[in-house]
């Protein structure tokens, strides 16, 4: 069954950072993990993208998370990412992250073999039947070549898994996520959707009840608050935060994870570049973004370092 208490609230997702060799760098993990359990991280969901999962080995893939586990030592959630575009390599990274320790765990779809409904259906039916800890899906229409979660398919899916415990949509499909809350809680009260971009006033209206957030590793102060307000649906308050918020997403928006990353050094916390094929920003691209993060001004109040 699902663990009913299971509630991910403000899910942090860590980057994962490289050496000059380009291997991860272990040590400044666990590093980034302690900057995030002080930064107001109700859990942590990892390697996600922000986290360059898709560039990671299977054995680097499971170490982060075991590592990470031991790390935070129950001191929040870790919801591990399992995605891979073969089924059974997902299946068992996510036994792997069950037997570890991970609160849940969540994988994204096969989007590499652009999957038709029964496909994405068979597919995310056997990594959640391998598994007793909550399931969650990761609905990123934009990053996984148009494949996207249906409601049709997620009444499927709470049909067929006790622990499909909800979606992580980053679609922006307001309509879709209209549906699927109303018809999702009704097949299943204690099913959830969370939102997976910082644009969380009209996701919270529309029922969300957390959000994974990339930028908290940037402004986890600001991100906190407007996921507080949003949590009291003060959403009045909550737009002036949320525009900050969303002044900084478009600063990063084209950039991607090396705009993440240079936007992270520019903060005093050293990660490394991107592992290939990510390109690193050029110096000049560097500068502009260094300049332009420092006139916003709500990062100010920011830490510095990790």
């Amino acid at each position: 069954m699902i663990r009913s208490s299971f509630q991910p609230g403000l899910v942090h997702t860590p980057v994962t950072p490289f050496t000059r060799e380009h291997r991860v760098d272990f040590a400044l993990y666990e590093r980034i993990i302690d900057f995030h359990l002080r930064n107001g991280a109700d859990a942590l969901a990892l390697p996600m993208h922000a986290g360059e999962s898709v560039s990671l080995t299977d054995a680097e893939q499971r170490e982060l998370t075991a590592r990470a586990i031991r790390k935070v030592n129950g001191r929040v959630p870790v919801i591990a990412h399992v995605s891979d575009s073969g089924t059974s390599i997902a299946a068992a990274r996510a036994r792997h992250a069950e037997e570890a320790g991970a609160a849940a765990v969540i994988a994204a779809a096969p989007y590499y073999w652009t999957p038709p409904p029964a496909m994405l259906l068979e597919h995310f039916a056997r990594i959640g039947s391998a598994v007793r800890v909550p399931f969650l899906i990761y609905n990123a229409p934009d990053e996984m070549g148009g494949t996207r979660m249906t409601t049709d398919l997620a009444l499927k899916l709470i049909d067929r898994l006790e622990n499909f415990a909800g979606i992580v949509d980053a679609s922006l499909d307001w309509q879709f996520m209209i549906d699927v809350v109303y018809f999702a809680r009704r097949a299943r009260p204690q099913w959830q959707l969370l939102t997976g971009t910082e644009y969380m006033v009209s996701a919270r209206a529309i029922g969300t009840s957390g959000a994974f957030s990339p930028l908290a590793g940037i402004a986890p102060s600001l991100v906190r608050r407007l996921h507080d307000l949003c949590a009291r649906e003060d959403f009045a308050s909550a737009r002036k935060v949320q525009e900050e918020i969303a002044a900084l997403r478009r600063l990063l928006k084209n950039g991607g994870i090396a705009a993440l990353k240079a936007a992270l050094r520019t903060m005093g916390r050293e990660c490394g570049e991107p592992r290939y094929p990510l390109m690193p920003l050029g110096e000049a691209e560097r500068v502009a973004l260094s300049e332009q993060l420092a006139a916003l001004g709500p990062l100010r109040a920011e830490p510095r370092g990790w």
